[in-house]
């Protein structure tokens, strides 16, 4: 075989593996979807105040633990519609949360990433009223661009962001409970 054969059998070689990865990059989803849940001993009211209030997120989100050199603003109203936190640092990146909804049972918040990549996807805590007290849903939506699909193929969104979900709920979880303790005990002495 001639060295010629050889270079033009490589390069459709390779044009045919670039054009079945762009093909299998182009099927992956368009949107994304990541949901974990809680149930929690306490009224929906403690739950919801420590989510509406960015202030208070210190107390429970994991990505405030995640980098001590955190850059936080806070603009507009404390908590509600409105509210909007922006955050800067090595570990998390830059970026910045605007509550966009805020009722007793929903909280919507636009979540703009802005390095190491550009995103804009939607955050939604809802809480649902259970027996044993709220159930609280942590969901966040997106987009995927082409590279959002390519990365896909290598990362699973659920399993990228979920765990930092569940770590979370529980945080609020346990926040949530100890202000129901501190209600009662209060309400116990007066």
């Amino acid at each position: 075989m001639n060295k010629k054969k050889v270079i033009r059998s490589a390069l459709i070689g390779v044009v045919a593996a670039v054009g079945v990865l762009g093909v299998a990059i182009a099927t992956r989803p368009s949107t994304f979807h990541v949901e974990r849940s809680i149930t929690m001993a306490a009224p929906a009211d403690h739950a919801f105040a420590r989510v509406n209030d960015f202030h208070a997120w210190s107390t429970w989100s994991p990505y405030e633990k995640l980098d001590p050199q955190l850059t936080r603003t806070f603009e507009g109203p404390r908590s509600g519609n409105g509210a909007i936190y922006s955050f800067s640092g090595d570990k998390v990146g830059a970026g910045r949360m605007t509550i966009e909804k805020s009722d007793p049972s929903l909280v919507v918040i636009k979540l703009e990433f802005f390095k190491p990549f550009e995103a804009v996807n939607t955050a939604t805590f809802t809480f649902t009223p259970t027996e044993d007290g709220t159930k609280v849903t942590w969901a966040m939506d997106g987009e995927n661009s082409f590279v959002g699909k390519a990365a896909s193929l290598v990362f699973d969104m659920d399993k990228l962001v979920g765990g930092d979900f569940e770590q979370g709920l529980v945080a609020l979880k346990a926040e949530a409970e100890k202000a129901v303790k501190a209600t009662a005990a209060t309400n116990a002495t007066d």
